[in-house]
């Protein structure tokens, strides 16, 4: 590795090599904190998963509705309405979201199952996120 390192460093290309080995070590990283539970395969699975991950205590005091849009063969539309420590979920679309999130299903899917990194699908447009970013990491701390 040192040697690898000392001949990118010669080289006015060194920065990209650089950059692209933390990319692959980022995605390794993720990959490999994926959980040993079985992976989600549809949107429908990542949400009845959510179902069973509500954490009430980190609700508490959060109002928050969120709206998805998947598209995709198995995409579609749903919600969850956050309310002081309780939560409601459904299919289709919910009146006024605070947090819109817009991507395909399979991204969907990979996100939920730590395959895809939500920064990494931000960053590269794969996810789109409409609403305040800190009430959008707010779902990561009620629906681990």
């Amino acid at each position: 590795m040192a040697i690898l390192s000392k001949l990118l460093m010669r080289t006015k290309t060194a920065p990209y090599y650089l950059t692209a080995a933390a990319i692959v070590a980022l995605c390794v990283q993720v990959i490999s904190a994926a959980s040993n539970e079985p992976a989600n395969s549809t949107p429908q699975e990542v949400f009845d998963g959510m179902r069973k991950s509500f954490r009430a205590e980190k609700a508490k005091g959060v109002h928050a509705r969120y709206q998805w849009q998947l598209s995709g063969p198995n995409g579609g539309e749903w919600w969850i309405d956050v309310n002081d420590g309780k939560f409601q979920m459904g299919k289709g679309k919910i009146d006024n979201p605070d947090v819109t999130f817009i991507t395909s299903d399979k991204d969907w899917v990979a996100l939920s199952n730590g395959t895809l990194s939500g920064k990494w699908a931000f960053f590269t447009g794969r996810l789109k996120i409409r609403g305040p970013q800190s009430l959008a990491r707010k779902l990561d701390e009620i629906f681990p």
